[in-house]
């Protein structure tokens, strides 16, 4: 049954997805939801800047025919993403692929040095953001029996570095919370964490500075993982994968004032 299941989830991954993006404003996820969008794939993003929702709007108008939804969101309210996953099942939009991305880093800081308001900020945000939307939409996902969900995990979150004790803690926080969620969703889902490697986007620039400049950037990056995340079958539960990148974590940190 399960071997049916990969198989004809294989043949689908260039059939129209509906596919959620959090974070989808900037850097990773709106690269990601401009390259889905030109590969015919619907796009329901969210955010909590509405200035820069409504220029990607008006960017995935121009990239695709179809029609695309956009929301204000704060994925650290339990509240307003449980309000959201109603909203997108009233309007049978139930995501076939979730890809969970918002996110924040911190100043390069020892642990007693962090501002407590900056440590929770990383906390709610990377890890009961992530927590919230599995929460409310998990059950939606789950009435149908299928789905992809990929946590954007880090390689800080298989890794240690003393001056990004939330950040680090937040990204290894991602890769159990995928690996115990991934143990108990419907046969023929999967839950994955994912590395993205290295990208030249604003928060690589915050964590390492001018280092970042030489990283791939977004557009580039968003062609490989837009083809890998559409393979994804439920083979891949439970797995944490990377997207092989040109640049290794050692290297880039050689060449940044970490």
């Amino acid at each position: 049954m399960a071997s049916s299941q990969n198989e004809s989830s294989r043949q689908g991954s260039n059939a129209s997805r509906k596919v959620l993006i959090t974070g989808v404003s900037k850097g990773l996820g709106r690269a990601l939801a401009l390259e889905l969008a030109t590969r015919g794939h619907t796009i329901i993003g969210c955010s909590r800047d509405q200035t820069k929702l409504d220029s990607l709007q008006e960017q995935l108008s121009k990239s695709s025919p179809i029609h695309h939804f956009l929301f204000p969101l704060d994925v650290r309210s339990n509240k307003n993403v449980e309000e959201f996953a109603q909203i997108i099942g009233k309007q049978k939009l139930v995501p076939d692929i979730i890809v969970n991305n918002a996110g924040l880093a911190h100043e390069q800081v020892k642990i007693w040095e962090l501002d407590a308001q900056d440590f929770d900020n990383v906390i709610d945000t990377n890890i009961k953001g992530i927590a919230n939307v599995l929460r409310h939409f998990l059950p939606l996902m789950m009435a149908t029996k299928q789905g992809i969900v990929v946590n954007i995990s880090s390689s800080a979150g298989r890794d240690t570095h003393e001056n990004f004790s939330a950040y680090c803690s937040s990204k290894w926080a991602i890769e159990g919370l995928s690996k115990c969620v991934a143990k108990g969703v419907a046969e023929g889902m999967a839950v994955v964490a994912l590395d993205p490697g290295f990208i030249c986007t604003d928060m690589l620039h915050f964590l390492v500075g001018d280092a970042a400049t030489r990283c791939q950037s977004p557009e580039k990056w968003a062609m490989k993982a837009a083809t890998m995340i559409l393979d994804f079958t439920s083979k891949d539960n439970g797995a944490s994968l990377t997207i092989e990148d040109e640049i290794s974590a050692g290297t880039l940190l050689k060449t940044s004032d970490i």
